[in-house]
């Protein structure tokens, strides 16, 4: 992991037409490094993912990847430089199959990646086992773990993943979270945002907490959960 970020968010204000929801926001993910966005709702932690991919309505400050600008940039841009989001719903073609959904992950590619495939499978082996299902009827994990798939298709480096263990059964919640280290581990940076901020936490190496759209507090994963006021105000002691 060199010392320049992969990504840089410096004093990014950004929202939604006129609506202002992010206040002078800074954060940064190194190259391979996994980092998450924990805070109690309401407070931007989707809206500051969202303005990485080009979501919100930038307002002021920068986002810069790789040290390019890309604040401002059609979506479509912003994913040729390798980072795919994967959003909390509606995040599969239910009407397609699994096999279908994968091979969407890289429709604009001229060739398909037969070898990243076979890597999808490796992380998602289910998905290897279920190609012909349709999306539709698939459980909530499932279609989790196939959105993630779809997005690892091009093979980005930088990885954004909004609440995804939202609506999991507690059972899924820890097999979800093993994956994202194996995609973690594999290379990819990963920037999350979550809901579950001890496990996310715990296995993260930095953490951002975000509250009322601005930087709270920020270090390794394992210091925020043990510094007492953080644990008293966001996770619940």
């Amino acid at each position: 992991m060199s010392d320049a970020p992969l990504l840089d968010i410096d004093a990014l204000d950004a929202g939604y037409g006129d609506l202002q929801i992010l206040t002078d926001v800074d954060l940064r993910v190194g190259d391979g490094e996994y980092v998450t966005i924990v805070g109690p709702n309401g407070a931007g932690k989707s809206t500051a993912m969202k303005s990485v991919f080009g979501l919100t309505t930038h307002m002021g400050g920068s986002v810069t990847y790789r040290g390019t600008p890309i604040h401002g940039a059609e979506t479509s841009e912003i994913i040729k430089h390798g980072i795919t989001y994967v959003p909390q719903s509606g995040n599969v073609f239910t009407s397609l199959t699994v096999r279908e959904n994968l091979e969407m992950g890289v429709f604009t590619e001229d060739e398909f990646p037969r070898e990243t495939l076979e890597t999808v499978f490796e992380y998602f082996p289910i998905l290897e086992e279920r190609q012909r299902q349709r999306a539709g009827t698939m459980s909530g994990g499932q279609r989790q773990m196939l959105a993630m798939g779809a997005a690892l298709m091009s093979d980005p480096d930088l990885l954004l993943l909004d609440e995804p263990s939202a609506g999991l059964a507690p059972d899924l919640v820890e097999d979800l979270f093993d994956r994202i280290d194996e995609i973690n581990d594999g290379g990819t940076a990963v920037l999350m945002v979550e809901q579950n901020a001890n496990e996310a936490l715990r296995r993260c190496d930095r953490g951002y907490v975000l509250v009322n759209g601005e930087n709270a507090y920020d270090g390794p994963g394992e210091e925020l959960l043990a510094d007492e006021e953080v644990r008293q105000r966001f996770l619940g002691g």
